[in-house]
């Protein structure tokens, strides 16, 4: 053969391999790349994942096709400890609800099925949702689609809102399988959506705000594509109920970067439909020699930056805390003034939680540390019975590092706060809230008659027990008699 004929030959071969490997590539695709994960022993022993295990196990001993879906498989790659075990089967409902002895359907016509699962060294149970692989018809009401049709794994996962919740996990062979590219994005630190962003929005739109949630908790970056219909679409988030943007913001706001998320927020346009009160902090000038950070909005994110998975009032607070500054905000010769934005604050903040159906008990708190969260700076000059009082305040843990952050997120002035919390380290529960001397009963065998002066003579009592000039009963009767001294109109029937 002459080297022409060779050099043809080669070349042949090598266009027929090229082929092959892009029909093997078209054929994983299709049918989803698999790839092993490693598993940390700690994840590998726990009850959630054997419990997941199990159940799989038992699908697929019945026949049928099951894995892990959602949040695990994503979380495993980032090497965060899962929480909630989702499976996905082609099992229908009704088969599922046959091979397991407690099962609760929560939503059979969209395939949902709960499992609870009685384990070894548990108490009580571990409850599994357990759904049918499907693929969901049009949406109507931008939340849920109208009718689902039962389908393959692929079709499931092209279903999904961003493709790192798209990929899917086997917990027996420890297997990734991604139809999506959603392991490339996690590599990449993206948030994308599965397939055309406008579609993945208009079909729910909170997925807007998921999308910032989940950029901000991962620290990635949004999708050049998604992140243009998320400003498109912005306005659409007006659509979604109250309790469901409510959910989403404790999550945004107690998890991991949620100054970043806040920024994304405003950034997106969602802010001005979602919190306009927030959007209205951009630009909101403050006194530089206390805060050389900026304006409202910078200083609130700061704030935010700083905080370690606060609870949901302290989040709120930290959020809400200056949200009066811009309808208070005072220019005069000597300095730019907010006079009031704490007492506006609470009534601003109030019908900012109520509008979003928060927790009772949340709302109150958040009111409570948005009005006080100036009082600290006070405390170092308050008179000991005022300061033992402040102490035992409900919520004042979270009021003290609600000023620590604004301090930092500022001037950076910590002595007010040091000084305070070494007191109130100092200071013992019956130092603080000491048990009284006397009591509304031992007041009316001394002859005093119930009424409001009551409260007036124990509080007095009170005061003088926490400055430390009062330490027995006999002492506190002693004082009563000379500062409350016995007339008419205070004495029982059987003095007079």
């Amino acid at each position: 053969m002459d080297s022409a004929r060779v050099w043809q030959a080669k070349n042949l071969d090598r266009r027929r391999t090229a082929k092959s490997i892009v029909k093997t590539k078209s054929k994983l695709l299709a049918s989803g790349i698999a790839s092993t994960v490693r598993i940390e022993q700690d994840i590998l022993r726990s009850p959630a994942y054997r419990g997941s295990v199990a159940i799989i196990q038992r699908l697929r001993d019945a026949g049928f096709e099951a894995y892990v879906v959602g949040g695990v498989p994503r979380d495993l790659l980032l090497g965060v400890p899962p929480t909630d075990y989702d499976i996905a089967t082609d099992a229908r409902p009704e088969k599922i609800r046959a091979l397991f002895e407690k099962t609760i359907p929560v939503g059979q016509q969209f395939g949902v099925v709960l499992v609870l699962l009685d384990q070894t060294g548990q108490t009580g149970q571990t409850t599994y949702e357990v759904a049918t692989f499907r693929s969901d018809g049009e949406y109507l009401n931008g939340r849920r689609p109208a009718r689902v049709r039962f389908c393959a794994p692929r079709d499931d996962a092209l279903r999904r809102d961003f493709t790192i919740n798209a990929l899917m996990f086997d917990p027996i062979k420890r297997r990734i399988i991604d139809f999506v590219g959603g392991r490339r994005d996690l590599r990449a630190r993206r948030i994308r959506t599965v397939g055309e962003p406008e579609q993945r929005f208009a079909e729910d739109h909170l997925r807007l705000v998921r999308a910032v949630r989940f950029a901000a908790r991962f620290d990635f970056h949004i999708e050049r594509r998604t992140l243009a219909a998320i400003s498109r679409l912005a306005p659409l988030i007006t659509k979604v109920s109250a309790e469901r943007l409510g959910a989403e913001l404790i999550k945004m706001l107690t998890g991991a970067n949620a100054g970043k998320a806040v920024r994304l927020l405003s950034s997106t346009g969602l802010m001005a439909h979602l919190l306009p009160e927030i959007e209205a902090m951009r630009g909101c000038q403050q006194p530089p020699n206390y805060h050389p950070e900026g304006d409202v909005f910078t200083h609130t994110c700061l704030m935010l930056d700083l905080a370690e998975r606060p609870s949901p009032a302290l989040a709120l607070a930290l959020l809400l805390h200056d949200v009066a500054k811009p309808p208070t905000q005072r220019h005069t010769a000597a300095r730019i003034r907010f006079d009031g934005h704490c007492e506006m604050g609470v009534e601003m903040a109030g019908r900012i939680c109520r509008r979003f159906k928060l927790p009772r008990a949340v709302i109150e708190r958040v009111q409570y540390l948005v009005l006080n969260h100036l009082r600290i700076k006070d405390a170092p000059n308050m008179r000991p019975a005022r300061l033992k009082r402040f102490f035992r305040e409900e919520g004042f843990a979270e009021l003290l590092e609600l000023f620590r952050l604004d301090t930092l997120a500022s001037h950076g002035d910590l002595r007010p706060y040091k000084w305070c919390r070494k007191k109130f380290e100092e200071l013992s529960h019956e130092q603080m809230a000491p048990p009284p001397l006397i009591t509304g009963h031992d007041l009316i065998a001394m002859g005093y008659q119930p009424g409001p002066v009551f409260k007036t003579i124990l509080t007095a009592l009170e005061t003088a027990q926490l400055e430390g000039k009062l330490n027995t009963a006999d002492e506190a009767r002693n004082l009563v008699r000379r500062t409350f001294p016995l007339i008419p109109n205070l004495t029982c029937a059987d003095d007079r």
